[in-house]
């Protein structure tokens, strides 16, 4: 098992456990951490070492490795400053199998809020009834006993696992309390008439051991919806149950239905959205596109972003962090996309997240940020988007940009 992506592809079932040597949940838990097994100070790989055994974990977070007491002690100055978050890193990273097993996430319930009135986690965690008890089962689950029985660490207090789920939970949910975020900044109204949403980029991250009902959370946040049909179109979506084709009639009432299209945005728009195989979409989301990482993807995103503007297409995208929202900003002004505005996410993963070949960094965390995109400019006289904060945004600048996003955070 050479990534933690072989993990989840022995999870999902699309390679067998064998196929890495996987026997026992032994096996799994510590070919998964072998994946992470590297000194971070002077970066060696246990092959590389005398004794590849010698690998020390720090037993303060149970994530990062040392080839000896000389590295641990030059690391300890930077290591000392990310330590207790990295322990939260690790520790989801092994309660992440119950999402793969279904204990995560528990039932939900309807909002006894309106979608507006919720404005983040604390709300949406106060609206789920009998939450310590949900918690408190998965905790003392059969599958947790076993992840703890095998995972080759001692077994963290309740209280931390409890505190674990919730975070899972969050990044669990935050793809389509997103979604929703979206329609309610757009004035895109569920109840009114049925919508189509199509997922740009997706690729393993959304549709790796999706269930046909993993967006249902939408449903709950709109309840009575006239139908919602969530299109995941991306060269690395996986197979599975939602590899099906877009409908070419309305969704069902009341329900949220899955599929997907393998291949590029601007392909899947000409051989189906033009011919009528699939509906126009009311929101585009692009999840973490990454177009700012380097010219190559800028190059293969151009296409799409350049359809996006020029169909004028409500489009949502999230980032990772501020640093990733500034580039991205800089980019998309410089494609003359009206930017209509961008803030924090209040439906931002709560899971922290490790730059995986150099951990000693702030984590980051999934959908930090999103970027609201309405076409080419400004219409005059339309209005801006609002939320029920008041938050507006407006078109910045490309010197705006590059002089810092601060002014446009909600």
């Amino acid at each position: 098992m050479k990534s933690y992506e072989d993990y989840k592809s022995a999870m999902d079932g699309r390679k067998s456990g064998s196929d890495f040597g996987i026997r026992t949940y032994f096996d799994m838990f510590q070919k998964m951490e072998d994946t992470f097994k590297f000194c971070v100070e002077c970066k060696k790989l246990p092959d590389a070492l005398p004794d590849p055994k010698s690998l020390r974990r720090c037993k303060r977070c149970q994530n990062v490795y040392y080839c000896g007491v000389a590295c641990q002690r030059a690391n300890w100055p930077l290591h000392k400053k990310f330590c207790k978050k990295l322990k939260l890193v690790a520790l989801d990273r092994l309660v992440e199998w119950l999402i793969f097993t279904g204990d995560i996430p528990f039932p939900t319930d309807t909002w006894t809020k309106p979608a507006w009135d919720v404005k983040g986690w604390e709300d949406w965690f106060s609206m789920q009834e009998q939450l310590e008890e949900k918690l408190g089962a998965i905790v003392a689950g059969r599958y947790m006993t076993l992840l703890w029985a095998n995972a080759g660490k001692p077994r963290p207090e309740d209280a931390e696992l409890r505190e674990s789920i919730r975070r899972l939970v969050t990044d669990f949910h935050s793809r389509p309390l997103t979604i929703g975020l979206g329609l309610r900044l757009f004035g895109i109204d569920p109840l009114t008439r049925p919508l189509t949403v199509h997922v740009v980029g997706a690729s393993h991250v959304e549709t790796l051991n999706t269930r046909l009902t993993d967006y249902d959370e939408l449903t709950r946040m709109f309840p009575g919806h006239q139908g919602v049909e969530m299109v995941m179109v991306g060269v690395d979506v996986v197979d599975g149950p939602i590899m099906r084709p877009p409908l070419t009639t309305l969704a069902p009432r009341g329900k949220v239905y899955l599929s997907s299209y393998k291949g590029l945005y601007h392909d899947f728009w000409e051989s189906h959205v033009e011919t009528k195989l699939a509906a126009p979409p009311d929101l585009v989301v692009g999840f973490h596109p990454g177009f700012h990482a380097c010219p190559d993807l800028l190059a293969g995103w151009l296409p799409t972003l350049l359809l996006l503007r020029d169909y004028r297409l409500p489009v949502l995208f999230t980032v990772y962090s501020e640093q990733e929202l500034k580039a991205s900003l800089q980019i998309l002004v410089e494609l003359e996309m009206h930017v209509v505005g961008y803030a924090s996410n209040p439906f931002a993963s709560l899971r922290p997240e490790q730059v995986y070949s150099s951990p000693n960094k702030p984590p980051v965390y999934c959908s930090s940020h999103y970027i609201a995109l309405l076409g080419a400019e400004a219409v005059p006289g339309a209005e801006e988007l609002e939320d029920d904060d008041g938050w507006q945004g407006g078109e910045p600048s490309a010197a705006a940009v590059a002089g810092g996003i601060a002014p446009g955070l909600g």
